[in-house]
């Protein structure tokens, strides 16, 4: 009999995908989408050691081709932003041009680097030589086949999960736990059964894009393949974990995908400016575990991470991205992990505001299972509700108790 190993458990090969060059991803000074919460995460998660860890491979992106870009976004579109790319000055169209998609020139180039970055993770995890992947400065979830929306050109995730599909994989799950609605990478997969999109997001009768309801729930062929968790404005920690974990793990498990693409916008936080949720950067790391944790249960560990909103650039994104990195390597931080002193004094000075000293809110994260009852009277467990009618019977599951 051989004696117990005391060796600890083998990592995750893991592809993090980032270079400097993803920060020309850029509407502007006074644009809430500023490019310093990426150079700041990857700062923060280079000062923690994420970057040195045993199995972790720190990788490039390249600017993604046309033919790359057109397996999700039509011809016409792509056009016209290499149109405003040269000349910003041209006619704004197809949401370009816009507040919140101000052209600029290089747009194409920096759109389609997001891009590349997303399918050079997807082919990682293709090729075998990583289990996991995660793209912090993807997410563009807004963008549609057509269409710019919400600051996003090009979905990168719709990409790279469309580059798992023509690869052979045959269901992909994708997981968007941004507080708007991931419209964009939902349309663009309303009709494919292979794809479950699930979006856990603030209602959009308070918040942009104004879609993403219980009903929305798939295209004639794809019925069933599209869940909205429309949660009330204000929900804070215990609601949206509550939520989350009233849906997702259940469908999921139902659907058995071979892979799940999950998009971890940090906008629910309590103290981002362009939102109406509350919830604590020891909640939104609750949810990555709890979908690391399905992509072992039900995918053999294979999972591709990427960022999306967060506009609360310096106190906020870089911890909720720098805990994404960790849970995809295989080994979370600590919340009460202290935030690197140097990283501290540098956007102290940068941005000249206090920085929490821990890498969690230190906050009592509690939330009710769904097995202890629904309460007609909670405004949360009424949009639960909503969501499990329209769709677990469709996977045979019972909305009340399963």
């Amino acid at each position: 009999m051989s004696s117990p190993s005391n060796a600890a458990p083998q990592l995750p090969a893991t592809c993090v995908v980032w270079d400097p060059a993803l920060t020309a991803y850029n509407f502007g000074p006074s644009h809430p989408m500023s490019p310093a919460r990426l150079s700041l995460t990857a700062e923060l998660a280079g000062q923690l050691g994420l970057f040195d860890r045993a199995g972790v491979t720190l990788t490039e992106p390249y600017v993604a081709s046309d033919a790359e870009l057109l397996t999700v976004h039509e011809a016409e579109y792509l056009e016209a932003v290499h149109s405003v790319s040269a000349n910003p000055h041209a006619v704004a169209e197809r949401g370009l041009g816009t507040e919140d998609d101000p052209a600029f020139a290089g747009m194409h180039e920096a759109s389609a680097r997001l891009v590349g970055g997303s399918l050079r993770a997807a082919e990682a995890i293709l090729d075998g030589s990583a289990q996991r992947g995660v793209n912090f400065s993807g997410g563009m979830h807004h963008a549609s086949r057509g269409k710019a929306s919400g600051f996003c050109i090009y979905n990168d995730a719709a990409a790279a999960v469309q580059r798992l599909l023509d690869a052979g994989v045959q269901k992909v799950a994708y997981v968007d736990i941004d507080a708007h609605h991931g419209d964009g990478t939902e349309s663009i997969f309303y009709h494919d059964p292979r794809v479950l999109t699930v979006s856990l997001h603030e209602s959009g009768l308070s918040l942009f894009p104004g879609t993403g309801f219980a009903n929305e729930t798939g295209g004639p062929e794809a019925i069933g393949s599209a869940v909205n968790i429309a949660l009330p404005a204000y929900t804070g920690d215990g609601g949206w974990l509550r939520a989350f974990h009233a849906v997702v793990p259940q469908i999921l498990r139902a659907f058995r995908p071979e892979m799940i693409v999950s998009q971890h916008g940090c906008d629910s936080h309590r103290d981002d400016p362009l939102t109406h949720l509350g919830t604590s950067v020891d909640a939104q790391r609750e949810a990555a575990l709890s979908i690391s944790a399905l992509a072992n249960e039900l995918c053999e560990g294979r999972w591709l991470a990427v960022g999306g909103g967060g506009y609360n650039v310096a106190n906020v994104v870089p911890r909720v991205w720098s805990h994404l990195i960790a849970i995809v390597a295989g080994k979370p931080i600590p919340l009460r992990t202290e935030v690197p002193l140097a990283w501290r004094e540098r956007v102290s000075a940068t941005f000249g505001s206090e920085v929490p000293a821990l890498m969690g809110d230190d906050v009592e994260l509690w939330w009710r299972s769904w097995e202890v009852g629904y309460n007609p009277a909670d405004a949360v467990d009424r949009a639960v509700m909503a969501t499990r009618k329209e769709i677990f019977p469709l996977y045979g599951l019972d909305p009340w108790f399963d």
